[in-house]
């Protein structure tokens, strides 16, 4: 049987490249930008589906260390590294393409620290939607949160780990799935079942994060929950190699849309 050492050392690379796209998560009470999740892209611009169906078992490690030395050089070259409201880099990673935590997360220490970029504002989120091995996972995560980083759980309600997971350790933040935010305005099912998860995660010391968001009345229903840190095309799409501001100039106050405008375009010119 391979060591984790020798099986990174045999991973395969990839065949082709990939850049990244950057979407802000806004923070509608302190009125400034939280953080900007790292997105891969093709070098042409594909998306991420299209990316991540060209990735097999034998490049998986490879693709994972890419997306990470990625996001972190092209944030930091964008200027997030030195942004004043000091905004989390968020990093999407595959939790069967870590093998040992403390040996993998060199390349992405390496990285930060060729960049200059503090490592205690990146946060590592995971998808719940992938079938995973919990005492594998949990480990990973545990390790994370020693090393200083932040940990997520991406897409939280529509996967496999859930609540289970929840009860074995509290990540620092939650990310609800958009099937739960989309026409949540119109839909009392979906009100109640937010209103509930957001119980929790306050009962849990876990900060909710709501995402997908597309329209004001979305948005008026999230914010009136007492959700107040938010990502969605309503308020800027991803953009390859940038940094974007809020686009969108709307509720619960005139001055939202302008200070966070303006601390998105400072971050972003």
């Amino acid at each position: 049987m391979m060591t984790d050492c020798n099986r990174c050392r045999s991973a395969a690379d990839t065949d082709f490249g990939i850049t990244m796209a950057f979407q802000p998560i806004f923070d509608f009470g302190a009125l400034q930008v939280f953080a900007y999740e790292a997105l891969v892209r093709g070098r042409a611009g594909e998306g991420a589906g299209e990316v991540l169906s060209r990735v097999t078992d034998e490049t998986r490690y490879q693709f994972d260390q890419a997306c990470r030395v990625t996001a972190i050089s092209q944030a930091s070259a964008l200027g997030l590294r030195d942004a004043a409201a000091a905004p989390f880099l968020s990093i999407n990673f595959l939790p069967n393409a870590v093998y040992e935590p403390r040996a993998c997360i060199r390349k992405t220490l390496s990285a930060a620290l060729e960049s200059g970029f503090p490592t205690n504002r990146i946060l590592f989120e995971f998808t719940e939607s992938e079938r995973l091995d919990t005492d594998h996972l949990l480990n990973i995560l545990r390790s994370y949160r020693s090393m200083g980083f932040s940990t997520a759980i991406d897409d939280f309600g529509a996967g496999y780990a859930g609540l289970g997971l929840l009860s074995a350790f509290q990540p620092d933040f939650v990310k609800l799935d958009m099937e739960l935010i989309r026409g949540i305005d119109t839909n009392s099912a979906k009100q109640a079942i937010v209103r509930h998860i957001l119980n929790m995660t306050s009962d849990l010391g876990i900060t909710p994060v709501c995402e997908g968001i597309e329209t004001p009345e979305e948005f008026e229903v999230l914010y009136g929950l007492g959700v107040r840190l938010m990502q969605g095309f309503l308020f800027a799409r991803p953009e390859l190699d940038r940094l974007p501001a809020l686009q969108w100039r709307g509720r619960p106050q005139e001055k939202t849309g302008e200070a966070l405008g303006s601390a998105g375009l400072a971050m972003s010119a």
